[in-house]
Order: structure tokens, then C-alpha cells, then sequence
């Protein structure tokens, strides 16, 4: 199925969640394509990192346009990025690119901008985008401190928004924190959805590297024996 990838919060691993599953999916004979609507930082070249990431883990003739339609130069919150650059966020350019790549691919991965209430423009917020696509959702939690408040609260609103919450992935994101197997495991009590993943603290967070972790999250997303 195709799937949405959600974050509790900016900086917490979504992207390379993103990257692993779509390498693992790959590894199993998909033809999957990576897609990140709203993006915000241009690199050097007029592009965004996080979306050239999930490009380069896709199949073969998509154009950048397609994965990432709505890009905006400046590293903020989509919002007042589009203020600063006096643009608005088109909303069907977004439509439009999810259609092409879904025709050109077994399984599309689509990744969040920031958390879940990000605002896109006056009226949209992040949640939108799979409400409006009718995604399903899986939610990378970043575990640090704060992470079971963060998280508890971004699965509600997923649910409250009408959403279908697939599941949640685990990534240690600070290495410091003493306290990360005891906040796993009081997700898991809390959470009505499963556990896909628990991904430990790593030095190199590479797509290869991660994707053993990621089985759980996979299996859910490559249901193709189910639509034959």
C-alpha cells in the first residue's frame, strides 16, 4: 500500500526512515517511488536534501518535480517560508505528482513535512496531505526526552484527523538519553497501533544500515499478495 511517513517532530529521522524503507522495499522486487509534497531548504543546486534522499532511492524516471513539487528556498516552517518569498502553496501541483509517480510505481512512500500540525498555508496543515491522499500513516517517534508526550499527542491527532495509523517506528536519536528501552516500552503500552521498528542509536544512520530494523514496517507496506 502506499504509505505516509509522519514525524513527532523536525530533526527526528523521518527522511532516513524513509530512505531505509524504500531500500528494503526495493530489496524485495518493488518498484517504489519516494515523495516529499512540501519541502523547505534549497541546496546549492535549487533542490532539497531530504527529497534528492528519497529520489536516489527510487525508481528510475521520475523527475525531481514529481517528488518534491512544492519547494520553498527558505529553511523554515512552510508557512512563513511562503510568506518570506511571497509564494503560496499549490495544492494541485502536489495532486498531480502523487497521481504520476502512483502510475509509475508498485508503492509510493510519502514523507511529512515537520510534525503533524505544521501549517502549509492559511487553511492546510501537514495532516493534510494524507487526509487529502487518503494515506495511511506510519509515525517515526524520535526517542529522547519529551518523546512520550510527543508522540502520544501526535497519535491522537493522527486518529482524531480520520487518518489510518498503521503503526509507529522507534529511532534513538540521542545517544545520551538513559532512558530510551523504558520510553519504548511505555509507548507500546500506551499505543493501540504496532511497534514496526526500533531503531538503536547509530553513527551512520546509512538506508543499508537501518533497513534490518525496518522488517516489521515493510511486511505492512508490501501487501502486493493482497491485491492480486
Amino acid at each position: 500500500m502506499n504509505i505516509f511517513i509522519a514525524g513527532t517532530d523536525t530533526e527526528i529521522g523521518k527522511t532516513t526512515v524513509t530512505c531505509g524503507l524504500l531500500n528494503a522495499l526495493t530489496q524485495r522486487g518493488c518498484r517504489v517511488a519516494g515523495m516529499k509534497p512540501v519541502a523547505a531548504g534549497c541546496a546549492s543546486d535549487g533542490t532539497n536534501d531530504d527529497a534528492s534522499a528519497l529520489m536516489s532511492h527510487s525508481c528510475s524516471g521520475l523527475r525531481y518535480e514529481w517528488v518534491n513539487p512544492c519547494l520553498f528556498r527558505t529553511p523554515t516552517a512552510p508557512r512563513i517560508a511562503a510568506d518570506i518569498e511571497n509564494r503560496a502553496l499549490d495544492w494541485n501541483s502536489i495532486e498531480n505528482a502523487y497521481h504520476i509517480i502512483a502510475q509509475m510505481a508498485d508503492l509510493v512512500v510519502v514523507e511529512g513535512v515537520g510534525g503533524w500540525r505544521v501549517p502549509l498555508s492559511n487553511e492546510l496543515m501537514a495532516s493534510a496531505i494524507p487526509q487529502r491522499l487518503a494515506l495511511p500513516v506510519i509515525l517515526v517517534a524520535g526517542i529522547k526526552l519529551g518523546a512520550i508526550n510527543h508522540t502520544l499527542l501526535t497519535a491522537e491527532a493522527v486518529l482524531r484527523d480520520g487518518c489510518e495509523f498503521r503503526g509507529w517506528i522507534a529511532n534513538i536519536i540521542d545517544p545520551s538519553y538513559r532512558y530510551a528501552a523504558a520510553t519504548i516500552a511505555e509507548l507500546k503500552h500506551h499505543l493501540s497501533a504496532p511497534c514496526l521498528g526500533e531503531i538503536p542509536w547509530l553513527e551512520n544512520p546509512t538506508s543499508t544500515v537501518i533497513a534490518p530494523w525496518l522488517t516489521a514496517g515493510v511486511a505492512v507496506i508490501d501487501d502486493r499478495h493482497f491485491r492480486k
